[in-house]
């Protein structure tokens, strides 16, 4: 499991990848999850949790509303007796189990769209599940001891959401890819704009490393590229 560590002494774990990855954010006391991976991971993502003795998780953040992301959120929370957090504009489709499907931003995720759009209207569907906290713009984290925050970058879908840790890295869901060689650009967004814009924001924060849900991590400078060439 890839281990990064803040100057502050935070650890994020990557405790899950492959189809999507999923992060434990933590102190050594106080645990955070970010996103929960698909449902027919239950099992492994609670293997990996054991074995790295998490009995307990003092949150639970879910970057947005897609299947890949929110399918363990409704076990994570009555396992752990966990409070979820998610954006808003996602809690609704968190509820039903289901979220839109975005629209395809390269040839390639065009056609796959148009394909899906004569099959189904959303993207997968998995076990509902309650909301406990609404976020909006900006969340502090600092009251499950964790020296970091919860910040509002749209583009993806419309209530995506990234996670700053001490200023130093950032876990950003699919705002970022880190699949394609020289890329960051996501292969689905529902506004391409406003994801461009939401890289200016995670530049504003001063980190130096990028986490995505998809791949490997992006540094400062790929990002930085990106952005200007993007804008």
């Amino acid at each position: 499991m890839k281990t990064w560590l803040t100057s502050g002494g935070i650890r994020i774990i990557r405790i899950l990848s492959g189809r999507s990855n999923v992060f434990l954010v933590t102190n050594g006391t106080k645990n955070i999850l970010v996103d929960t991976g698909l449902s027919i991971e239950w099992r492994l993502l609670r293997l990996r949790l054991n074995k790295l003795t998490v009995y307990h998780i003092d949150c639970l953040i879910l970057t947005h509303s897609h299947f890949d992301h929110a399918g363990n959120a409704a076990r994570i929370r009555k396992a752990f007796r966990t409070p979820v957090i998610i954006h808003g504009n996602e809690a609704h489709f968190l509820k039903s189990g289901t979220s839109p499907v975005p629209d395809g931003t390269v040839t390639y995720s065009k056609a796959i769209i148009k394909m899906l759009s004569g099959i189904s209207s959303s993207i997968g569907k998995y076990r509902s599940c309650r909301h406990d906290i609404l976020v909006e713009s900006r969340y502090e984290l600092g009251n499950f001891g964790i020296d970091a925050y919860i910040l509002h970058t749209p583009g993806h879908t419309a209530g995506s959401v990234s996670i700053v840790i001490n200023d130093e890295i950032a876990i950003v869901g699919d705002t970022m890819f880190g699949i394609f060689p020289g890329s960051v650009f996501p292969p689905f967004a529902e506004d391409p704009r406003q994801l461009i814009n939401s890289w200016g924001q995670l530049l504003d924060t001063g980190c130096s490393l990028f986490l995505p849900s998809h791949g490997s991590a992006n540094t400062r400078e790929l990002v930085q590229k990106e952005y200007h060439k993007r804008r």
